[in-house]
């Protein structure tokens, strides 16, 4: 019996050493050990907005005026703050400018130079283009078109964004108060390049003739350069400007670009500041 009983005792111990012991769990640890990198995927990042540049080329109805001629303000000033932070306006238009000159004075290409894939290039010429007897900016109207499409065509290269003005209108009314065509050649040609260019047209010439419409002969003098002798210290004897805008002024045709820029679904309408 007992020679059985010490048989079935070591027969058990044989097979308990026999059996593999279970996987040891790895033990949580401590507070001072240094945490291992996760191999698990960081989620994917959204992507930011490109940043785009810009440019507004043009005359004196666009650029950015100095203190002294305040409050005369080109529609390009109240324009750079109507975008979001990833998009930068940078005003190179330039006063008393037609396209002829503001490429013979060296101010078109730098443009040319600097721009990039996605930036964009508004051009509104006409204002000095036009008038014959300044003779030293007067365009003709073929070499004017030629002008405009270099703007285009250097612009495409660098596969840039051009947009093309009309010239903003004059303030002229007819004797029964109805605003007058000031630009009829030169916006003309301006609407034929965006049409045989397919460029992006902003027909700014008829859009501020019916905001103009909308004033009336008098009460429109209040978006330009209009002042009573004494009224502002940099014109002491007045002034009379039916060309140059004022603040008002600047910020209502400001809106007409945009307003203008939406309706053709630019990229760049999608920028817009959420005050807008």
């Amino acid at each position: 019996m007992r020679n059985h009983v010490f048989s079935v005792t070591w027969a058990a111990l044989l097979l308990l050493l026999l059996t593999p012991l279970p996987a040891q769990q790895t033990s949580a640890p401590s507070q001072n050990s240094t945490p291992q990198p996760s191999s698990a995927p960081a989620p994917n990042a959204i992507p930011q907005p490109r940043n785009i540049k810009v440019y507004l080329i043009g005359d004196s109805t666009m650029s950015i005026k100095e203190v002294r001629a305040y409050p005369e303000t080109g529609w390009g000033m109240p324009f750079a703050y109507l975008f979001d932070p990833t998009v930068t306006v940078d005003n190179r238009a330039k006063n008393g400018r037609s396209t002829r000159t503001f490429i013979s004075e060296g101010l078109w290409q730098p443009v040319a130079d600097d721009l990039k894939d996605g930036d964009y290039v508004f051009i509104q010429f006409g204002h000095n283009d036009e008038v014959k007897e300044k003779v030293d900016r007067y365009t003709p109207p073929d070499d004017y078109k030629a002008n405009l499409v270099r703007f285009v065509s250097e612009t495409r290269a660098k596969k840039a964004v051009p947009v093309l003005l009309t010239p903003v209108t004059r303030r002229r009314f007819d004797a029964s108060g109805h605003i007058m065509e000031t630009h009829e050649i030169y916006s003309n040609l301006v609407r034929s390049v965006a049409k045989e260019l397919s460029v992006p047209l902003i027909d700014l010439d008829k859009k501020s003739q019916a905001l103009l419409q909308q004033y009336g002969a008098e009460n429109s003098k209040l978006l330009f350069d209009y002042l009573e002798p004494g009224e502002h210290p940099n014109y002491p004897e007045g002034k009379q400007d039916d060309t140059h805008f004022n603040e008002l002024g600047a910020r209502k045709i400001a809106e007409l670009v945009l307003a203008e820029m939406k309706a053709l679904r630019l990229e760049l309408g999608d920028r817009i500041a959420k005050h807008q």
